[in-house]
């Protein structure tokens, strides 16, 4: 059996609510009618009845009636007054309840049916009672002798709840019809409500939707990457646990409300472009200590025939263990470049070198291989005896290679050693490495002389590298454009593009430094970072 949905469920629901208010209205509406009727029914008696008491004809009689009987002055009295006031029964009687007039003329001189008490203590007195002409609703007042309290007798006026019913059921066409547009309209709200909530719901039940519901929190929780949506206010509405660690948040169940954009700690970059909603694709963002690759589609809803902003879903890819990869990577390819250059060119040397002493001049190739061999242990002394860090050493020979092959000269200058600096190679390879890389570059790109300057040493407690380039050097409304993600002034194909400095800033941060840029003549990158033995990292 098919279940109903949550819309038809709350359609009937809402109808049955329509109707059980349209029962107790229209009850007490009647109720209400009821009552009013009996009360002018009451008002009118009373009304009635006080006047005949007061009449000088009535009061004569009642006075008289010991010597005569009432009954023929006052039966068409009453009859006449009857007809005129439209009431059922108007009867005059005895202080001792004996009927001197009635509607019906057999029944004069019998006892009157209904309470007498308070008439007699001269007060008037309206009740609903059962007569011989059946229920009426009747008043009783006192007649009383001229400029006395001494009753001579009563007055009793009336109206047959028959009537008053007829009375009554004119008026229920007009309630039943108020009853009817009541019912209609409701159910009328109760559609549309159905229709916009069976839009809202598609048609699911409520065991369906917490099905969807649990199949909803088990997928966001179990996918690796994070899920964000942020609504059109800039709110954090929906973020999995893999988005709350990648951001640095408090998992959303303990978070509590949904935070705004603006009081979350995250880089200006990716704030603005979650703020934004706009289409991204594979966009690179550095957070304080991770590189994530965000994808982000706006999310829309349909309402009617238009389409509702929901606001938008991004997605968040953690890229540092795979950039820490790509650069170890690109480490080794340096050294494998560098090996290949020096051999290279020592291949080609050795050429020279031999080519000469066949040609008989073995001055000229010694003087040749000599000073070969002191520019190579210059720069290795400078280093290796130097700085201490055979990796670092390394790194900086296979790069003096590679900038030898590109016409580029490499100068390195080191002062004191990093061995007790407590700075782990890697880093200082990802930080010395991209700049040395940035530095040919620029260099090979400018007119000669084409040389890179490094400078290693330790001052105050800190290590400070500095790199310097011939290059065109940087202008200063783009020092701090060129260490975001993505930005690069090389040409738009090159490999690497808008990465090498801002793995470099992230790295520099990492590691509690700073990292300035300056120079007017050729760019000069200076690295600050705190030297401490046995650093954690």
């Amino acid at each position: 059996m098919r279940q109903l949905s949550l819309a038809r469920r709350l359609f009937l629901l809402l109808v049955v609510a329509v109707v059980l208010f349209t029962a107790f209205t229209g009850t007490a509406f009647y109720l209400d009618a009821r009552d009013q009727l009996h009360q002018a029914a009451g008002n009118r008696t009373l009304a009635v009845a006080e006047a005949i008491a007061d009449s000088p004809v009535v009061v004569n009689a009642a006075l008289d009636a010991q010597r005569a009987s009432p009954t023929p002055v006052l039966q068409p009295y009453a009859e006449q007054v009857i007809a005129d006031a439209g009431l059922d029964f108007i009867t005059i009687m005895a202080p001792d309840a004996t009927r001197w007039t009635h509607p019906n003329p057999a029944e004069i001189g019998g006892k009157y049916i209904g309470s007498t008490a308070q008439a007699l203590a001269g007060h008037p007195f309206t009740e609903t009672y059962t007569g011989t002409l059946g229920p009426s609703v009747r008043t009783i007042v006192p007649i009383k002798a001229p400029g006395s309290a001494r009753v001579v007798g009563m007055v009793a006026a009336g109206v047959t709840v028959t009537n008053l019913d007829v009375a009554l059921a004119s008026r229920l066409p007009a309630l039943l019809g108020i009853a009817v547009v009541v019912l209609l309209l409701g159910s009328f709200g109760a559609a549309v409500l159905e229709r916009r909530l069976s839009a809202a719901t598609h048609g699911y039940g409520l065991e369906q939707l917490s099905q969807l519901f649990a199949y909803y929190e088990s997928v966001l929780h179990s996918v690796r990457e994070g899920v964000v949506m942020v609504d059109p206010r800039g709110r954090l509405v929906i973020r999995n646990d893999q988005a709350s660690e990648l951001l640095g948040l408090p998992p959303a169940e303990a978070a509590g409300p949904s935070p705004l954009l603006a009081d979350v700690d995250l880089p200006d970059s990716l704030r603005e472009l979650l703020a934004s909603g706009r289409t991204a694709r594979d966009e690179i963002h550095l957070t304080r200590d991770r590189v994530l690759v965000v994808n982000q589609e706006p999310a829309s809803a349909p309402a009617g025939r238009r389409t509702r902003r929901l606001g938008s879903v991004a997605t968040l890819r953690d890229q540092t263990e795979i950039e820490a990869l790509g650069s170890e990577l690109a480490t080794m390819r340096t050294l494998s470049d560098a090996l290949r250059s020096q051999t290279h060119e020592h291949a080609n040397r050795l050429h020279t070198i031999v080519s000469l002493l066949e040609l008989g001049r073995t001055g000229q190739a010694l003087e040749f291989a000599t000073e070969d061999l002191s520019l190579s242990q210059s720069l290795a002394n400078e280093l290796v005896v130097s700085v201490q860090e055979p990796v670092l050493s390394a790194l900086v020979m296979g790069k003096a290679a590679q900038a030898h092959e590109r016409g580029v000269r490499l100068d390195a200058e080191a002062t004191g050693s990093l061995a007790e600096a407590g700075l782990e190679p890697q880093h200082l390879v990802t930080i010395v490495g991209n700049l040395l890389d940035n530095a040919i570059d620029a260099a090979a790109a400018a007119e000669p002389p084409r040389w890179v300057a490094l400078e290693l040493h330790e001052e105050e407690g800190n290590v400070l590298i500095e790199v310097s380039d011939s290059g065109t050097g940087v202008p200063s409304g783009e020092r701090e454009r060129i260490l975001q993600f993505g930005y690069s002034t090389k040409p738009h194909g090159a490999a690497g593009r808008g990465l090498g400095l801002a793995l470099v800033r992230r790295a520099v941060e990492a590691l509690g430094g700073y990292l300035a840029v300056s120079g007017t003549r050729g760019a000069v990158f200076t690295v600050s970072i705190p030297a401490r033995t046995g650093r954690a990292l």
